[in-house]
């Protein structure tokens, strides 16, 4: 007998390629309009203001600013303040 049982040696080699999820700027960054800030499937974090989310639920800036992230009725929200010029 064999050392392995039923011919077949294809069981291995099945993996996906990396997503690259996550947050990609964090609180205190200085961003520029279209700059994406997080990364997500869902909705684990929420838009706030200056920040729309795209249509693989990534959120991105729509104004040059600071990254913010608070809490709105228990969501985590990020939001972007524009800065003085």
């Amino acid at each position: 007998m064999g050392r392995t049982r039923g011919g077949s040696g294809a069981k291995n080699g099945r993996d996906s390629n990396p997503k690259h999820l996550g947050v990609k700027k964090y609180a205190g960054e200085t961003v520029t309009a279209g700059s994406i800030i997080v990364r997500q499937r869902g909705t684990h974090f929420h838009p706030g203001n200056n920040v729309q989310k795209a249509g693989d639920d990534s959120l991105f800036a729509t104004a040059d600013g600071k990254v913010v992230y608070a809490e709105r009725k228990n969501r985590r929200v990020i939001s972007v303040t524009p800065v003085k010029a």
